[in-house]
């Protein structure tokens, strides 16, 4: 039975690259995937989807005024059976896309993964993840770690000088140089002014050992 998943986490937990590893099984069994990611998030360029370890593939981008389920059908009518949609970034998607995304699994039957944020840098919900957390079929967390060493569940958005940025508009895309996850403890003492956070930490030396 076709279900739609909500895959949430802070920032750097590995989302994409659990969305990239999904698109990886269904193909190794001779499945046809489609993955969608939204215009705002050109990162990586243009419709491509990547992950901070390498990992990439295209993917279909689409605007906030986009209607998913007609995108997936117009897929279905070019290129033939699809047995799964992934949605990168669905935090950004809107209210009526994710009610798209659950016609996608009901109508179409089809199952839909979907990967984002939970909550923003002021400890708010995304519109698309208030509504992926109110009808997706299953959620699952994707966990990371904050610095202290307790399981992050908050983002912080951060200047240069890794303190806390408590304005701004919800959406403002970057990576390891404007945010960083942290506990809820420690969310609180960031905000409140308390300290400071060091920026783009260094990679995991792949090669030590070897």
């Amino acid at each position: 039975m076709a279900k739609l998943y909500f895959y949430y986490s802070a920032m750097n937990a590995g989302k994409t690259t659990t969305l990239l590893q999904s698109a990886y099984n269904y193909h190794e069994r001779g499945m046809r995937t489609l993955i969608l990611t939204p215009r705002l998030d050109n990162r990586a360029g243009e419709g491509v989807v990547a992950s901070r370890i390498g990992l990439k593939a295209r993917g279909v981008i689409f605007e906030r005024s986009d209607d998913l389920e007609r995108i997936v059908r117009a897929d279905i009518d070019a290129r033939g059976k699809l047995d799964c949609v992934l949605v990168d970034e669905a935090q950004f998607l809107s209210k009526p896309q994710v009610w798209q995304l659950s016609e996608i699994v009901d109508a179409l039957r089809i199952p839909v993964l979907a990967y984002g944020l939970r909550t923003d840098f002021r400890g708010e919900l995304f519109e698309g993840s208030q509504y992926l957390l109110a009808w997706a079929d299953n959620l699952i967390e994707i966990k990371t770690i904050c610095h202290t060493g307790k399981k992050a569940t908050m983002v912080v958005r951060v200047d240069e000088n890794g303190r806390a940025v408590t304005d701004g508009p919800q959406v403002e895309i970057g990576g390891n140089d404007r945010y960083v996850s942290v506990s809820r403890p420690e969310f609180k003492k960031i905000m409140a002014g308390e300290g400071r956070i060091d920026l783009q930490q260094p990679p995991l030396p792949l090669d030590e050992g070897l």
